[in-house]
C-alpha cells in the first residue's frame, strides 16, 4: 500500500534519517517506538504529505488514501459536535446528493430508450455502489457507536464545538478521522486527550480496523494490544521487527547483545587504530601510514549501544518524619465553577500507607480535588482536614505554572534541594536526562517532557511523606516513565495519583477514587478488577445513552431503515416475475429487521437495570451483526428493485 525507498532528512548538516525503507501493508499495525527526538512525529508528516523537503520517495499504491490525525484544529464556529463528525464523510455526502440528482431525473424524463436514459441508469447503479462499498447507508449508527466511544453523551451531539475545551475537540477529530476509513491511518499520540475508557475502546476499536495503522504512543499496554509490527527510531535508521510492542522487547535484548559484542570489537580496533597513530605520527617514513589511518579512523561509523536499564538509577524519595495514621478527612467536600458543579457531597478517608488512583472521564474533578488538598484552591463546600506531620509533595499536571521561567534547570533543581540533597542535584539531573549543557538551559525553553521530568527531579530533593501526583507521565517517553514508576513503587508513604496509563498504575495503587457524574466512588482493588468492573459498568451506559438519544426529544437526525414507496411513474409498468420475487424476499428481511431490533432494544433496556453476564453480552454482539447482515442485505435488494 506504501513503499518507503531510500528515505533521508538532515538539516544543519545533520541527519535525522538516512537511507530508511520499508513498505506498509494493508494488516499492517506498525508502532514507532524510539527516544524522544529521535523522528517519529517527523516520519509521520513525512508519510503523509506535511513534510516534503526529503531525500528518496513516498509512494502509495494505485487510490490508497491516507489519514492524518493533526493537533490542529480548523473548526467552522458555530457548528455542532454532530454537524461537524459528519464533515467526515465529505465524499460520501457528495455522492449522495449526486444520485439525489440523477434520481429526480429518471423520475421526470420519459425517454425511456435514449442513450441519455441508459447513461442515467449506469450512474445510478455505479453511485450506488459507490455507497454500498463505503456502507453510507449506516452513516449514523457509525457516529453514534464512535462518539459514544471516546466519550461524548447523547445531551453532547447538539452542543456547539466552541463550549467543549481543546482536548474534547480534538476528539472530535479523532472521531471524523477513524469514520473516514482511509486505507492507511497515521496516529500520533492518539491517547493524549483521552480518559481511560475511551483509550481502551480505541484499543478495541483499532484492532478491528481493516486498514493500515502507524502508531505513535508512550503507553506500552496500548501499543502492545494495536500493533503488529514495531519499527525502532535509532541513529538515523529504522530496524523493523515483525512483532508486537512487548514481543520487540524480547528481539531487541537479543539483538543489543549483540550490537555490546560488536561495539567492544569496534572499541578495540578503534583503540589499535589510535595507538597506531599516535605511534607512526612522529615517523617522517611512517607519517602518511598514520595520515590515512587518521582517514580511515574518520569513516567509521561509530556503534552506539542505549543504556536501557531503569534499576541502575536507583532512585528514591526522600523520605520525612512519619506522620499520624489520618493523613486527609473530608466530610460533604464539594466545588463548583460559577453555576457548573464539578462534584458535590464527596467523603473519604486517606490513611498513612494508602495508594490511591483517581480515575474517571476529563473534567469530572480529579485535578480538582488534588489540587484542595495541596492547598492550591481554597474555595469549595463541605470540609477536609489534614492530618498530623502530614508533609505534601505535589507534582502539578501544568508544569509552566510552577516552574520560573528565567531560571536555569540546574538554578531551579538546587533551590528545591536542603543541605542534606544539594549533594545529589546534578546526579540526579543526569538520572533525569539533563547531562552536560542541558543543565544551563532556562526552563522556559524546555519541551514538555523536559518539564516534567524536572519537576519530578525537584520532588526528589525535598522530603515528603505523602504524594499528590497530576499526570506524572504526560510528555514522557518510556524509560522515564519506567523510571519514575521505580521511584514511586519504592517510595514508603502515601500516594494519591491521577493517571490514564493503564500499565503505569498496574503494581502501584491498590485503592480506586473514581469520578462520575458529580460524585466520587470507592473501589477496593487494583486497577484490572477496576477495568473489569467499569467494562459492564460502561455498556449500560451506552445502551442507556442510545436509548435516551431514540426514545427522547434530541433533536438529531438519525434515521431508521424505512421502506421507501415507489415514486409515481410516467408510465405502468408490468412487474415481473423477478421483480416479485425480490419483493417477497425485502418483505421477509424487513419482518427480520424488525424482529432483531427489537431483542436489541429489549437487551439494551436490561442492561440499564443490571450487569450483563459474558453469556449475555456474547449474545447481544451476535444479534447486532445478524442485523447488520440484514441491514445490508435490505439494502442491496432495494437496489436491486430500483
Amino acid at each position: 500500500m506504501l513503499s518507503v525507498q531510500g528515505l533521508g532528512l538532515h538539516h544543519s548538516g545533520n541527519y535525522l534519517f538516512q537511507n530508511v525503507n520499508f513498505t506498509i501493508k494493508k494488516d499492517d499495525k506498525i508502532g514507532l517506538v524510539g527516544k524522544n527526538g529521535a523522528g517519529k512525529s517527523t516520519l509521520l508528516k513525512m508519510l503523509s504529505g506535511e513534510i516534503n523537503f526529503f531525500e528518496g520517495n513516498v509512494v502509495a499504491e494505485g487510490n490508497a488514501t491516507i489519514g492524518f490525525l493533526k493537533q490542529d484544529l480548523d473548526f467552522v464556529k458555530g457548528r455542532t459536535v454532530w454537524a461537524e463528525t459528519m464533515q467526515a464523510f465529505e465524499q460520501i455526502n457528495a455522492w449522495k446528493n449526486e444520485l439525489e440528482e440523477v434520481n429526480h431525473q429518471m423520475t421526470v424524463r420519459t425517454d425511456y430508450e435514449s442513450d441519455s436514459y441508459t447513461d442515467l441508469i449506469n450512474k445510478m447503479t455505479e453511485l450506488n455502489d459507490l455507497l454500498m462499498n463505503h456502507d453510507a447507508y449506516n452513516l449514523e449508527g457509525d457516529m453514534e457507536k464512535v462518539l459514544f466511544g471516546l466519550g461524548f453523551k447523547a445531551d453532547d451531539f447538539q452542543k456547539i464545538t466552541d463550549e467543549f475545551s481543546g482536548g474534547w475537540r480534538m476528539r472530535i477529530e479523532l472521531a471524523k478521522l477513524l469514520l473516514q476509513k482511509n486505507d492507511i491511518m497515521l496516529l500520533d499520540e492518539p491517547t493524549n486527550h483521552l480518559d481511560m475508557e475511551s483509550i481502551i475502546w480505541l484499543e478495541n476499536f483499532l484492532k478491528d480496523y481493516p486498514g493500515a495503522i502507524v502508531l505513535v504512543s508512550h503507553d506500552k499496554q496500548f501499543m502492545t494490544a494495536v500493533c503488529n509490527r514495531t519499527f525502532d527510531i535509532n541513529n538515523k535508521k529504522v530496524d523493523d521487527y515483525k512483532a508486537n510492542y512487548s514481543k520487540y522487547l524480547v528481539m531487541r535484548e537479543d539483538r543489543r547483545e549483540k550490537l555490546i559484542q560488536a561495539k567492544k570489537n569496534q572499541d578495540a580496533e578503534i583503540k589499535q587504530m589510535e595507538d597506531n597513530i599516535n605511534k607512526f605520527r612522529a615517523s617522517a617514513t611512517k607519517a602518511s601510514f598514520a595520515q590515512s589511518l587518521i582517514k580511515k579512523l574518520d569513516k567509521i561509523e561509530r556503534i552506539e549501544v542505549d543504556n536501557e536499564d531503569v534499576s541502575k538509577f536507583n532512585i528514591r524519595f526522600v523520605q520525612s518524619m512519619v506522620p499520624g495514621k489520618v493523613i486527609f478527612e473530608a466530610e460533604n467536600l464539594g466545588k463548583a465553577y460559577g453555576k457548573k458543579q464539578i462534584f458535590d457531597d464527596v467523603d473519604f478517608i486517606v490513611q498513612r500507607g494508602d495508594r490511591i488512583a483517581l480515575l474517571g472521564q476529563n473534567g469530572q474533578g480529579k485535578t480538582t480535588l488534588a489540587k484542595i488538598l495541596a492547598g492550591d484552591i481554597k474555595d469549595y463546600s463541605g470540609s477536609w482536614n489534614l492530618g498530623h506531620n502530614v508533609n505534601i509533595g505535589y507534582f502539578a499536571q501544568n508544569q509552566e505554572e510552577v516552574l520560573t521561567p528565567n531560571k536555569t534547570v540546574l538554578e531551579e533543581a538546587e533551590d528545591a534541594a536542603t543541605e542534606e540533597t544539594r549533594p545529589r542535584v546534578r546526579d540526579l539531573l543526569g538520572s533525569f536526562l539533563f547531562q552536560g549543557e542541558a543543565v544551563s538551559k532556562k526552563t522556559k525553553v524546555l519541551s514538555g517532557g523536559e518539564r516534567n521530568r524536572l519537576a519530578l527531579c525537584k520532588l526528589l530533593l525535598r522530603p515528603f511523606n505523602t504524594l499528590i501526583m497530576d499526570e506524572p507521565t504526560n510528555h514522557l517517553d518510556i524509560q522515564s516513565k519506567e523510571i519514575i514508576k521505580l521511584a514511586l513503587q519504592n517510595f514508603e508513604g502515601t500516594l494519591i495519583v491521577i493517571s490514564h496509563d493503564r500499565e503505569f498504575l498496574q503494581g502501584l495503587c491498590d485503592k480506586i477514587y473514581e469520578f462520575r457524574d458529580g460524585k466520587m466512588k470507592e473501589f477496593l482493588g487494583d486497577i484490572n478488577e477496576y477495568l473489569e468492573y467499569r467494562q459492564k459498568e460502561t455498556i449500560r451506559e451506552i445502551s442507556a445513552e442510545k436509548a435516551k438519544l431514540h426514545h427522547e426529544d434530541i433533536k438529531v437526525e438519525v434515521k431508521k431503515v424505512e421502506a421507501v414507496a415507489p415514486k409515481p411513474q410516467a408510465q405502468t409498468h408490468i412487474v415481473s416475475k423477478e421483480q416479485k420475487n425480490i419483493q417477497n424476499k425485502l418483505k421477509k428481511v424487513e419482518e427480520k429487521i424488525s424482529e432483531l431490533e427489537t431483542k436489541v432494544e429489549e437487551m439494551e433496556a436490561s442492561f440499564t437495570k443490571e450487569n450483563p453476564s459474558d453469556e449475555t453480552l456474547e449474545k447481544y454482539n451476535k444479534t447486532k451483526e445478524e442485523l447488520e447482515l440484514a441491514l445490508q442485505e435490505w439494502e442491496y435488494l432495494g437496489t436491486q428493485l430500483e
